[in-house]
């Protein structure tokens, strides 16, 4: 996500000739040790805010001075047994509380409670952020799913139904849409937030389509089965048009967009996959994708948002660094899932490389070559977790390279 320079300690560093720590060779041992890891960094990263809620900015130190919605989400998906169920439900309510008038979601909240709707401190953008309420619904179903706690439930089910109803739409397709204009209207999903996406967004598209879902568990669980019915309808929706409006069936990939920035989306077909909105067909191509442009597109074990030699049209960042055209861990567990369909000796190799790296040079925001940015950040080590054991129990379940998607998580 973007943030202000003056808030952040940028560090550049050669990656190591060797690693203090052995390295590992398998992927049991991969990802045990990022497992500890990933704990490891969430416990050290809590700063407290000022009315004494527990925050876990995104970097451990120094950096994203905030407590950003979205980063939290992702170590909910990968190491949410790192977090007391006061520390959740604490969170939970904040984010929720925080919630705009109209239902938007926050980027992020400051540690003295003030909400941040558009990125760059308020600074990127017209409206709030397209990703924000489909953040929020996911941290609440995250908290629910580990807490049980009926009273919360009770708090927050009609404020996720507002902001759900919150987020911009085509009123045809349903998708998340940014609409077009030389004026920025707002910025996309956070770790693409400095792309000047628009028209019909995937990434958002694809986060609606997960929290439509989410939401749907959680009105069963609050015994409204005819609204969660609407919301998992509504999801079906999305995802159906997701596959017909943004792939190219010509390269195997999504788009990231229908008007500005329609480049193919590594990250965004992976997430595709990995949520079973790609169909069996599409996710083989995607894969197979993944395999033929491996060395393009991934390094020491972490991905680029593009395909290789490719930058985004309109971006506020340089090439090669940052959101256009760096290599990022944050994706890797969808990654890793999409690619094992037809190759698992290289998705092994995949997770096995980056923490290899993780254990040379830390678990960073980004890295390029020998440049490595933020080390110490949360979701690089926390995010994957989900989609690795993900791709360890189809292996557990399925058939060999079986073509089925990852199957939306329900409560229990």
């Amino acid at each position: 996500m973007f943030r202000q320079i003056a808030a952040v300690l940028l560090v550049s560093v050669s990656v190591s000739a060797g690693a203090e720590e052995p390295a590992v060779t398998t992927l049991p041992d991969a990802l045990a040790w990022l497992e500890q890891e990933a704990h490891r960094l969430v416990r050290a990263s809590r700063r407290m805010m000022q009315d004494g809620t527990a925050a876990f900015p995104p970097q451990v130190g120094i950096g994203y001075e905030a407590f950003w919605l979205r980063d939290y989400e992702y170590t909910l998906e990968g190491s949410i047994d790192s977090y007391s169920e006061k520390e959740l439900t604490d969170a939970c309510r904040l984010f929720i509380r925080n919630l705009r008038a109209d239902g938007a979601g926050v980027d992020c909240i400051k540690f003295d409670g003030t909400p941040i709707y558009r990125p760059g401190f308020g600074s990127m953008g017209r409206h709030p952020v397209a990703d924000g309420s489909q953040f929020t619904v996911a941290v609440a179903w995250h908290t629910w799913r580990k807490t049980r706690d009926l009273q919360l439930l009770r708090e927050i089910v009609e404020p996720l139904v507002k902001t759900m109803n919150a987020v911009p739409r085509n009123a045809d397709t349903g998708l998340v849409h940014i609409r077009s204009g030389d004026e920025r209207d707002r910025c996309p999903y956070g770790f693409t937030d400095t792309i000047r996406k628009q028209g019909d967004v995937l990434f958002c598209s694809l986060l609606y389509v997960q929290a439509g879902r989410q939401l749907a568990d959680l009105l069963d669980a609050a015994g409204r089965g005819d609204d969660a019915e609407h919301w998992r309808a509504e999801s079906r929706r999305v995802a159906d048009n997701c596959r017909d409006v943004f792939w190219d069936s010509q390269v195997g990939l999504f788009r990231a967009a229908t008007a500005c920035c329609r480049e193919h989306d590594i990250w965004g077909s992976a997430f595709a996959v990995y949520l079973g909105v790609a169909d069996p067909e599409q996710s083989r191509a995607v894969a197979t994708y993944f395999q033929r442009h491996y060395a393009q597109i991934v390094q020491h074990g972490q991905i680029r948002h593009l395909p290789g030699g490719v930058n985004w049209e309109r971006a506020d960042c340089a090439p090669d660094t940052y959101q256009n055209g760096a290599y990022w861990a944050t994706p890797a567990g969808w990654f890793v899932y999409t690619l094992d369909l037809i190759d698992s000796r290289l998705a092994d190799r995949t997770v096995i490389d980056m923490v290899n790296d993780f254990k040379d040079g830390g678990a960073c925001e980004w890295i390029f070559g020998t440049r490595r940015q933020l080390p110490g950040y949360l979701a690089s080590a926390s995010l994957p977790l989900a989609g690795i054991r993900a791709t360890i129990q189809r292996r557990n379940t399925q058939p060999p390279n079986g073509i089925t998607g990852h199957p939306p998580i329900s409560c229990p």
